[in-house]
């Protein structure tokens, strides 16, 4: 009886320790988005996108606005990966970003933004456009 138990609290706390370490792992993916900004003075932005995540692919919308010193107009495409994810609807929230700009024609932008659920964007890309901006802006993403 003794020994039963024991294998049974054994057998117990094995399964849960690889229940826990199953559920806390986190994934990562590739994502590319495609940015339409414009504005004067408060600025809009709006696109979609792709996310790659363990072999499946889901579509993306974007939105946001921008608040500061905002001018012009510019087309940004954007690819990188995803980190801190568990499911594809993780990518989906708010990102936040404070930053400073200028593209005259063609340049290249690099940025980093997490959201509220911990997801991490890490994408690089090319801005095309005029554009000269020094703002908070705000990016919403979306499962399609």
């Amino acid at each position: 009886m003794k020994i039963s138990s024991l294998i049974c609290a054994a057998l117990t706390a094995l399964v849960a320790s690889v229940g826990l370490s199953a559920a806390s792992h986190a994934d990562s993916g590739s994502v590319t988005l495609t940015i339409y900004k414009a504005g004067w003075f408060i600025g809009g932005s709006g696109g979609s996108g792709t996310l790659h995540f363990r072999g499946r692919r889901y579509a993306l919308s974007t939105g946001g606005l921008d608040y500061g010193l905002v001018f012009g107009g510019s087309k940004t495409v954007l690819r990188g990966r995803v980190r801190n994810i568990y499911r594809p609807s993780d990518v989906a929230g708010v990102y936040g970003a404070a930053g400073a700009g200028l593209a005259v024609g063609t340049g290249t932008r690099a940025i980093v933004l997490t959201n509220q659920k911990g997801a991490v964007l890490e994408l690089t890309g090319r801005q095309v456009g005029l554009m000269a901006n020094a703002d908070l802006s705000g990016l919403a993403i979306t499962l399609k």
